[in-house]
């Protein structure tokens, strides 16, 4: 009673085939290749494949994706405000012509077209304009959401790199004036980068076309990686940065500083958009000046790709047969490892493990639920650390041969920072209670 109910390895329905070879799923059967994010998901029970490009999420990808969406851009104020469209005719932006067979279609038993959205421009810009007595007072109006998104790709490859079902981060801002849009354009791509920051993740951002959304202006944020689909240019000082997408020509060179530009490939995690008046003046989507007259707002779209955020992560950052999670988003924090059953440390190390187990979740209330306990005593200490290893928890502790000196000490394995700490019980509470999570 009182105390925190231990999570069991044994108990989470995560299937493991962490001794898989490289052959698992769809993309194994079709023969194309599988990216190293992709390997490790397959292998430690994250996803599982259900078709080609759709995937199931199991708990622990549940978990990492919550906790990625805590940790998502404090809003620049005023403050933004959750929404979510409802099915709906599309308005006649041209996206439904622009998008072709991208865009998953449907039709009701009218005979009334309809799609799975692959954003929401059209929804949340009908929304606003059905309010006809907006008022200046009442912007900047910045609606966000996060939620599956669908597209229809010719080739899904690389599990959530490049999947047709996604989920999405996206937010639909209204200003009342071209100045004011731009300003909230840099503070939502210096919220992006804060982002970026607190995970640790090697981004860039880089100057990007239009596309299909339009607008006058646009970035992507990128983390470079060789299975990305997109080709940068680089000023190897930072002063330029482009998709060569959106180059004319060859260029080679700086425009600033005049240095050669280098190439590297990058998976996309986010998109900005300024789009002016292009789905306001469609729509109509308008407030009421301090004149009381009808002005067209000016909207920008923004957007991060959660699932792709989480599999590039452990792209860029995991080893061929480890995988590596950005701190703050990995499942779980800490992973205890007890003694091997019938060893002579075995009884007295389980207590005290158990002990520290507790005195943590006592202690450190956030980290109770980040707790796994290794429950297979069958298994050597060895066999469970490495597949601990491979799972990528942050931190794991091991009742080892010191466990039954005075006082008793953990082995604990810091495995981001590469380092083995020995330490006592109120060493391990020490040292997590700097642990961060979202």
């Amino acid at each position: 009673p009182g105390k925190a109910r231990r999570l069991l390895l044994s108990q989470l329905f995560q299937p493991l085939n962490l001794q898989a070879g490289s052959e698992v799923g769809w993309e194994g059967r079709a023969g194309e290749p599988l990216c190293r994010s992709q390997k490790l998901m397959l292998q430690g029970g994250l996803i599982h494949p259900s078709s080609p490009g759709c995937y199931y999420y199991l708990p622990p990808t549940v978990r990492a994706m919550e906790k990625l969406i805590k940790c998502r851009p404090p809003p620049p104020a005023p403050p933004t405000s959750g929404f979510r469209p409802a099915a709906g005719e599309i308005p006649p932006s041209g996206r439904w012509e622009q998008m072709g067979p991208e865009l998953f279609r449907l039709a009701d038993r009218h005979g009334k077209g309809y799609c799975l959205g692959p954003t929401h421009e059209e929804a949340v810009t009908e929304l606003v304009a059905a309010h006809s007595n907006l008022s200046y007072k009442q912007l900047p109006l910045r609606l966000y959401q996060v939620t599956r998104k669908f597209r229809d790709e010719p080739k899904p490859r690389f599990g959530l790199l490049r999947s047709r079902e996604f989920y999405m981060k996206d937010m639909y801002t209204f200003d009342a004036s071209e100045e004011a849009a731009r300003q909230t354009y840099d503070l939502v791509c210096d919220a992006y980068r804060r982002l970026f920051d607190r995970l640790s993740l090697p981004f860039v951002k880089v100057r990007a076309a239009t596309g299909s959304i339009g607008g006058t202006m646009s970035h992507e944020f990128q983390l470079p990686a060789d299975v990305g689909e997109d080709r940068l240019v680089l000023c190897p000082d930072g002063h330029f940065a482009a998709n060569v997408e959106t180059l004319n020509g060859e260029q080679t060179s700086c425009p600033t500083c005049g240095k050669k530009l280098t190439q590297t490939r990058g998976i996309e995690v986010g998109h900005t958009f300024y789009l002016g008046t292009k789905y306001s003046s469609v729509s109509n989507a308008v407030f009421y000046s301090p004149e009381n007259k009808p002005q067209l707002a000016e909207m920008g779209c923004y957007g991060l790709g959660v699932s792709r955020i989480l599999a590039a992560s452990i792209e860029v950052l995991s080893t061929e047969d480890s995988i590596r999670w950005p701190s703050l988003i990995a499942p779980y924090q800490l992973c205890f490892i007890p003694p091997k059953k019938g060893s002579k440390e075995e009884e007295e190390g389980a207590v005290l493990l158990e002990r520290v187990y507790d005195n943590l979740a006592e202690v450190l209330p956030h980290l109770a639920s980040d707790s796994v306990l290794d429950d297979r005593t069958q298994l050597t200490i060895g066999k469970r650390l490495k597949d601990a290893n491979k799972l990528g928890y942050p931190y794991v502790v091991i009742a080892g041969k010191r466990v039954c000196e005075d006082p008793p000490v953990f082995e604990v394995w810091n495995q981001n920072a590469g380092e083995v700490l020995f330490l006592t019980k109120e060493g391990v509470i020490e040292l997590m209670s700097k642990v961060q999570v979202p």
